[in-house]
């Protein structure tokens, strides 16, 4: 009797891909018409392009019932969409994969290889990228900077994307613990499944422009210092405390120099005005970083689905 062939789920996220889509489940297809122990879907989940993604993504899937579609209602954004795509796969593994080429499709294999062997989950770590040099220093102290700050014991993998490979396992585990905002990247090291990391060089996208900006950017990291550390709001604690000692030593030592040179010594105005700008902006600062531990709480707890679908192909 022939043994089962293990199922594999590749999702992929997108949003306005017209150029990438149809060439990357071409390339995806290549890889496992090379691994015939396997048998694959490719998941879609698009964000509500309003170009032709979703026009190709039907045609393509008319003739091709490995490729299923989900169209979500509107935008739901970057962090929950592929979330959500995620969890609807019923693979043995999902294989998260995004759309513009940069996660090479050939890697495929040497994930399954390492599944194989036994590991839960198995990542590409990017080494390199021929990404725009400034972007990745950003991003490679960004990572640095928030392994510094964690405080959720193991520290979060540097230079990871979410690309990689997750066993059914840990698909469960994730889809029972029902985040309206999850921080996926993080959870990897947090639910402490044994992983394998593989070096890879991350490609230039392959057509077309990103869809990130800076707001996009900005939101995911601070999702995960909110998710990962607590160090911002006991630093503003810290600060402020400093800053009361400062202020009271440079008022006792004026103090202290006007009674002894009362005639001679004038204050002016230029302290007062410094101070107050220093310390304002001190305030504002952490205000804001407060303000965004309380964004992440209102997020938890208004307990919002991840995103409304439109509609279905192939499932």
């Amino acid at each position: 009797m022939e043994p089962t062939k293990k199922h594999i789920s590749v999702i992929t996220a997108c949003y306005n891909e017209e150029e990438n889509v149809a060439a990357l489940i071409k390339a995806v297809r290549a890889v496992f018409e090379k691994l015939p122990q396997y048998t694959y879907e490719h998941v879609f989940i698009d964000n509500s392009s309003v170009d032709n993604t979703v026009a190709i993504l039907k045609e393509i899937a008319a003739t091709d019932k490995n490729v299923k579609v989900i169209v979500n209602a509107r935008n739901f954004g970057h962090i929950r969409s592929p979330f959500h795509g995620m969890l609807q796969c019923k693979g043995d593994a999902v294989i998260s994969m995004v759309a513009d080429f940069q996660d090479p499709p050939e890697m495929i294999a040497s994930f399954l290889a390492k599944w194989d062997e036994g590991y839960k989950i198995v990542i590409g770590v990017k080494k390199q990228s021929e990404e725009n040099r400034l972007m990745f220093m950003i991003r490679s102290f960004f990572y640095n900077l928030l392994s510094k700050m964690s405080d959720t014991g193991e520290k979060p993998i540097k230079n990871f994307t979410g690309f990689g490979l997750y066993d059914k396992q840990f698909i469960d585990v994730i889809r029972e613990l029902e985040d309206p905002y999850p921080y996926f990247r993080g959870m990897i090291t947090d639910l402490g499944f044994g992983r394998c990391e593989i070096d890879y060089i991350q490609r230039d996208r392959g057509k077309g422009k990103s869809k990130n900006n800076f707001f996009t950017l900005y939101d995911l990291a601070m999702l995960g210092f909110t998710n990962h550390s607590k160090l911002p709001l006991r630093l503003s604690v810290f600060i402020g405390i400093f800053s009361s000692i400062i202020s009271l030593i440079v008022a006792v030592g004026y103090f202290i120099y006007k009674l002894i040179y009362w005639d001679r010594f004038s204050v002016g105005m230029a302290p007062l005005v410094i101070g107050v700008f220093f310390f304002s902006s001190v305030q504002l600062f952490f205000i804001g970083i407060i303000g965004e531990y309380i964004g992440a709480i209102h997020t938890q707890v208004r307990k919002r689905p991840l995103v409304i679908e439109k509609e279905r192909i192939n499932f």
